[in-house]
């Protein structure tokens, strides 16, 4: 079953990496490099890499991938949409596609859960907490390391805020 799914996810995560590279308009590239960037945690999921996994989703996929919509909607405005949608059927299709890989999402989970062996790490001996699983990245961040996290929070926050005032003296 693992091998199943890292050829469908793999498939997929080279088709939207080409998509990206192949489309002219920037936000549909955007949105494919969000698949690609979804095709990489599931890829996480299956080598046991949780955290990895979770951050992709999170880091990646959610938040840097708002920022870059939003530089790609400030920088490069784009002309008004009117009429019909020509490829509302196309996008109307990306839905089953959707429940699909969902679906194959929470089958890993499942079997990751269930001792299945669906990713590498199964075969690992439980031993306390595992190295690299959630639990201990989680010490290590806010334990030794809490200092130097929030002075990136901070200095991300900065960026944000400037990244902001820029982009309203251009509008103005």
């Amino acid at each position: 079953m693992a091998l199943g799914v890292f050829l469908i996810v793999a498939i997929v995560a080279v088709a939207s990496a080409l998509a990206l590279v192949l489309r002219r308009n920037p936000i549909h590239g955007a949105l494919f490099l969000v698949v690609n960037l979804g095709c990489v945690a599931v890829l996480y999921l299956l080598l046991g890499a949780e955290f990895l996994a979770l951050a992709q989703v999170i880091i990646y996929a959610g938040a840097i991938m708002v920022l870059f919509v939003f530089a790609i909607m400030v920088l490069i405005p784009g002309k008004e949409e009117t009429g019909p949608d020509p490829l509302r059927s196309q996008r109307l299709m990306a839905v089953p596609l959707g429940l699909f890989l969902l679906l194959e999402i929470a089958l890993v989970l499942w079997g990751s859960r269930s001792g299945g062996g669906v990713g590498g790490a199964a075969s690992l001996p439980q031993v306390g907490v595992r190295a690299g699983g959630i639990e201990s990245v989680g010490r290590l961040l806010l334990g030794d390391y809490l200092f130097a996290f929030e002075v990136t929070s901070i200095l991300l926050l900065a960026a944000l805020v400037g990244v902001l005032t820029l982009a309203k003296r251009k509008s103005e």
